[in-house]
């Protein structure tokens, strides 16, 4: 049996950006890749404009999708994790150190100044906690060929 938890952690390992989608306070969909990072405990972050539409849509509703997978994978052979999360901006500037010893380590880049993200600094941190977690497989119905997603755990 494939341990897909296994293999979801790999995918997240490898791909260094997730897709955000986001709804915007009208209903209106919006989706968006960021460069990301994450801890133990699969929290997602990154950085973003504060006025970006992303931006204000999560801070009008914490509710995301987060989508990673390699675009570059032959048809038929990709696999995908989605993550169902609430996200963030986050404020605290000790969190905001923290959470950017995993955004620039995860390069091996020096960390910026928490500075860069607060008061007149229009990037903020954000985070985004995972609710549930699916990978993509493939499955048959009547013959046919279908994807399916199996729900896995992180942690």
């Amino acid at each position: 049996m494939e341990d897909y938890s296994v293999q979801a952690k790999e995918i997240i390992n490898k791909i260094l950006y997730i897709t955000i989608a986001t709804v915007s306070p009208n209903g209106e969909p919006w989706n968006t890749p960021v460069y990301s990072s994450f801890d133990e405990e699969y929290n997602f972050f990154w950085v973003s404009d504060q006025y970006s539409q992303h931006s204000k849509n999560i801070a009008s509703n914490k509710n995301v999708f987060l989508a990673i997978y390699d675009s570059t994978a032959k048809e038929g052979t990709g696999r995908g994790v989605y993550i169902q999360a609430e996200a963030s901006m986050i404020i605290d500037k000790q969190e905001i150190e923290r959470i950017l010893k995993y955004q620039y380590g995860r390069k091996n880049k020096p960390t910026r100044p928490v500075t860069d993200f607060i008061q007149e600094s229009p990037r903020r941190v954000y985070k985004a906690v995972p609710k549930q977690v699916w990978i993509n497989t493939a499955d048959k119905i009547n013959g046919h060929h279908v994807d399916k997603r199996i729900e896995v755990k992180l942690r």
